[in-house]
């Protein structure tokens, strides 16, 4: 009988590091670009390069700026901002902090052989950074005003826009500085009900005005708004991307949180992840279009991904044709005229043995520069005053990486003082802990779960111990474990539950701390990070294997039947008979044909809706070829390249080829599992 359940096989430690890849190394490319946070992300290409920053709030050094000839593999080139200090919220002292503050929302545009990043910070006027060479030095100014989710555009008549606001958009010219509007310029021309939202990203494209935005009225979806002019009137097209969460279903969600008391949602399995949102659009050399945008993936945060754009009725869509709206979560790579290895932007561990911390790290608001150091073998923290972790200054963090992935830090503790604390934490709101603290009788190991306010320690004969967080972005649940020799561990605490929540604006951080009385140091050397599924595909296509596959809603199998292709229960004999197997054929790039015990190939006719599904003799052209594409969960689907709609097994057991993506549910019958035949 055929499993309908999708296996994954158990968490295996690298031996050399390997971390996210969206490559496939085959000329395809996988969603998302980078499996951890990059949220609100911006991107432009100047000559051959493209060039993307995101959100950072109160993480410093503050706003990456990437660099990548192929928008698939970015080079982190570096930091606009060292850190933002406006007072003791920005450093964590007097008892207040800027978690989810900061800054965010950049604009990221180039005019005139400078670089411009404008971003917003909370109860500032809107901050601009520029630089002549995108890996700095960047220099810092604050305009007159503030600017909600701006985007400026340098319009080829001389004059420079900027669009801000949220629901109410409003437009007006800047002056020649760049830090104020032009008097009697502003404008508002759509008002609160016109399905745009916030995120805008503003264009001239073919003589038009484009507003790309976010709308957050049901699922989060992206519209779009286009004008001859630039202050209108304006169209809108309130849905050019929508729906789209790669069958995620929305997980723990913080619902409540008052004095302490943690009230967490449940996950929702019927209701999918936050639909990618807030994004834009870009041309290649090539001419092709493409865009970009950021989807809401539970506890890991806000993930970047790319999508093909297919301009219909003058409005650009995110997919493809017959499925406008929904992004593959594989398809080819971009045509730049450029192609690059599969490479990564950071460098996640971290031996802290060289001058410089790794490119990944990011201090938990501004750092007391005089309180750390790299001693030429470990990471070195002091302690300083703080109550709990929520407030404990110079953390030092890094974004979590879906969807599996396993923090490891070796700890020297024998420098703390009594009341000290330091360990390896999961931040978040609510947060969790694994440390070891100083107390009057002496060393302990302690685990800390802020969401059930419980702490679990042992007694620790020695200061020198191994700190593990194994984290599953799937399931939303984490175990914290220790060693005392490096390899074997023990857990300490209840299994965590990682929460999705809005007020940090980020997803979980890996994070290295200690606070306590004050005067002690904990010493922190040989930090890495195993991913068990680095890449898209958790299990290698089977080309040339004999396959059977079965559909998840119901189980039915894939059989062979007379003159087309049907889903029967698994306990019809037909189902293990040679008509329920297929060879998988290679069609390269990830591609495959499906063909049948009889020589007879899956075959698909008709765009979009119309796709329809039967069992032909082996033909030219693509209507016999699939992409093979696995969802997160490792739920397989089959992207025709006719309807460009995925295959689906239809209640009375037929098949089409008209599902637009995946569901979180797995109810729409285009979700499978496959195993070899036996």
């Amino acid at each position: 009988m055929l499993l309908t359940s999708v296996y994954i096989a158990p968490p295996v430690p690298s031996v050399t590091q390997r971390t996210w890849t969206a490559d496939n190394g085959n000329g395809t490319f996988s969603n998302p670009l980078f499996y951890d946070e990059f949220s609100d992300p911006d991107m432009i290409r100047v000559g051959d390069d493209y060039y993307l920053t995101g959100t950072t709030m109160h993480a410093f050094p503050g706003l990456p700026v990437l660099h990548s000839k192929d928008l698939v593999n970015w080079e982190l080139l570096g930091y606009a901002l060292d850190r933002l200090d406006y007072g003791p919220a920005y450093r964590l002292e007097d008892g207040k902090n800027i978690y989810g503050q900061g800054i965010w929302a950049p604009c990221l545009r180039y005019h005139g052989g400078l670089f411009y990043i404008f971003s917003n910070v909370n109860g500032r006027s809107t901050q601009v950074f520029t630089a002549k060479n995108p890996r700095g030095p960047w220099t810092h100014r604050e305009m007159r005003r503030g600017f909600h989710d701006l985007s400026v555009l340098f319009d080829d008549d001389g004059k420079t826009y900027v669009v801000w606001g949220y629901r109410d958009l409003h437009i007006a010219q800047l002056n020649d500085a760049l830090d104020d509007i032009v008097p009697g310029t502003e404008h508002a021309p759509f008002g609160p009900e016109a399905q745009v939202g916030e995120g805008s990203h503003f264009y001239k494209i073919g003589g038009k005005y484009v507003i790309t935005c976010a709308w957050y009225a049901g699922r989060m979806r992206m519209g779009c708004a286009r004008s001859d002019s630039v202050f209108g009137p304006y169209e809108v097209n309130p849905s050019i991307s929508e729906g789209e969460s790669f069958g995620l279903p929305s997980g723990y969600g913080l619902a409540g949180d008052r004095n302490g008391v943690f009230e967490v949602r449940p996950p929702n399995p019927n209701g999918g992840a936050g639909a990618m949102h807030q994004g834009g659009i870009v041309q290649t050399q090539k001419g092709e279009w493409w865009g970009w945008s950021m989807m809401d993936a539970n506890s890991v945060g806000r993930l970047t991904c790319l999508s093909p754009v297919t301009w219909q009725d003058g409005w650009p869509y995110f997919g493809l044709p017959g499925n406008l709206g929904r992004t593959p979560r594989i398809w080819t790579k971009p045509n730049t005229g450029f192609s690059s290895k599969p490479t990564t932007p950071y460098r996640r561990n971290d031996k802290f043995d060289g001058a410089k911390l790794a490119n990944v790290w990011q201090w938990n608001h501004a750092p007391v520069d005089g309180k750390w150091s790299l001693t030429g073998h470990c990471l070195r923290l002091e302690t300083l005053p703080a109550p709990d972790l929520w407030h404990a200054r110079n953390t030092l963090t890094q974004r979590a990486v879906g969807p599996e992935s396993i923090p490891t830090v070796e700890l020297d503790a024998g420098g703390l003082k009594e009341g000290d604390v330091a360990g390896l934490a999961l931040l978040n709101h609510p947060y969790a802990w694994i440390g070891v603290r100083r107390m009057t009788a002496g060393l302990e190991i302690a685990a800390f779960d802020e969401r059930t306010g419980k702490l679990v320690s042992v007694p620790l004969t020695s200061p020198h111990i191994w700190l593990r967080a194994t984290c599953d972005f799937l399931t939303e649940k984490a175990t914290l474990s220790y060693s005392q020799d490096g390899k074997t561990f023990h857990p300490l605490g209840d299994e965590v539950t990682m929460v999705f929540q809005l007020k940090t604006f980020q997803g979980i951080r890996y994070s290295l701390f200690a606070y306590g009385s004050g005067g002690g140091h904990a010493d922190f050397a040989d930090f890495t990070l195993d991913e068990p599924h680095p890449s898209a595909l958790t299990r290698p296509i089977p080309f040339g294997a004999s396959v059977q596959f079965a559909n998840m809603d119901g189980g039915t199998v894939l059989v062979a039947k007379d003159s087309g292709l049907t889903g029967v229960p698994s306990s019809d004999p037909i189902a293990s008979s040679p008509a329920g197997r297929f060879t998988v054929l290679d069609r390269k790039q990830g591609r495959v044909a499906l063909r049948a015990a009889d020589g007879r190939l899956v075959t698909v006719t008709g765009l979009g809706e119309d796709g329809k599904v039967s069992l032909e003799k082996p033909q030219t052209g693509d209507s016999q070829t699939f992409q093979w594409t696995e969802m997160p969960r490792g739920d397989l689907l089959f992207l025709s390249l006719t309807s460009h709609r995925h295959l689906r097994t239809m209640p009375d057991g037929s098949l089409r080829a008209d599902a637009v993506g995946a569901q979180a549910n797995r109810k729409n019958g285009a979700s499978f599992a496959w195993r070899l035949a036996p």
